[in-house]
């Protein structure tokens, strides 16, 4: 059984691990080896953050800078996707926020691009940041 909750502090070691390994299993073309633990205090520091929960074991979020309905990040542990938890994350982040909806996902990330056109969301402009070239996308209605 799927539930999303806000997020607790008995929570942040395993948001912890989802985010650092579904990084290193998603940005093949980056140094994974720079990728740490504490990256995610530092990343979602100030944002407002959604977890989602398979029978009580926490198996993704979402974050988002509530002051500009961005979401930052949003990651589902593997052994999970596919079964609608990112899906239901997105719907849960917009029942918090308002539209427009925005994100940057990194042009390489195609898996996640697919993702986000397949739930409405409108490629707005590209851009180049560290990590490589973006995508801003745009979301202003309900998730498909």
């Amino acid at each position: 059984m799927l539930s999303i909750v806000e997020f607790r502090n008995q929570d942040l070691k395993a948001l912890q691990n989802i985010f650092l390994e579904e990084r290193k299993r998603t940005f093949t073309w980056q140094d994974i080896s720079q990728f740490e633990l504490e990256d995610f205090i530092k990343q979602t520091q100030g944002e407002y953050i959604l977890t989602a929960f398979w029978n009580d074991i926490p198996v993704g979020f979402i974050s988002i800078w509530m002051p500009n309905n961005f979401i930052h990040h949003l990651y589902v542990d593997y052994n999970y996707q596919g079964k609608n938890v990112g899906s239901e994350l997105l719907k849960a982040a917009i029942s918090k926020t308002n539209f427009p909806l925005t994100l940057k996902c990194l042009e390489n990330n195609k898996k996640a691009i697919d993702f986000y056109i397949k739930k409405g969301f409108i490629e707005k402009e590209k851009g180049h940041s560290s990590n490589g070239i973006y995508i801003l996308f745009e979301l202003t209605k309900e998730v498909k």
